[in-house]
């Protein structure tokens, strides 16, 4: 394998990281036709809904919006079909015995193209509450008003 593959990002679910806890990541491949790739290519996707499940020893991604190509006519797919990730299947026994044991969830963090192939960001994550939420918030804005503080830091207003 090249170790200067290109990863080009496609797109990225920040809404994961305001609704979840994200405790490990993995990576999955996916099984797409040639007019979902081109459409991916000029970035037209909607991770924002989605979520992963394992059903029959298989992973799958479902709510994930892949527009249709414009030029695809009848080799278009439906948008919002269910879609096959690709991961070994002891990753997969992995993930299945965390989200029926403890109380995780599987959600797509993000989407890019490592070399020609398009490839997957799973996150193992756990919900967040509405307080959980307000303190991350309020560290975020703390942390903007010290940096906000160090950059002035020094400077006399005239």
């Amino acid at each position: 394998m090249a170790t200067n593959e290109k990863i080009k990002q496609i797109a990225a679910n920040r809404k994961a990281y305001h609704d979840y806890f994200v405790d490990q990541k993995y990576e999955a491949g996916i099984a797409l036709f040639g007019t979902e790739v081109k459409s991916l290519r000029q970035g037209q996707v909607n991770l924002k809904d989605s979520y992963c499940y394992i059903e029959d020893g298989e992973l799958f991604v479902k709510g994930m919006h892949i527009s249709p190509y414009e030029k695809g006519n009848i080799f278009n797919r439906d948008p919002l079909r269910e879609r096959k990730l690709l991961m070994h299947k002891r990753e997969i026994l992995k993930l299945f015995a965390a989200v029926s044991k403890d109380s995780y969830t599987l959600v797509p963090l993000s989407l890019y193209f490592s070399g020609s192939r398009v490839k997957m960001e799973l996150g193992l994550c756990r919900g967040k509450k509405l307080y959980d939420k307000r303190d991350s918030a309020a560290k975020t804005e703390a942390e903007r008003d010290i940096a906000r503080a160090q950059r002035t830091r020094g400077r006399y207003d005239e």
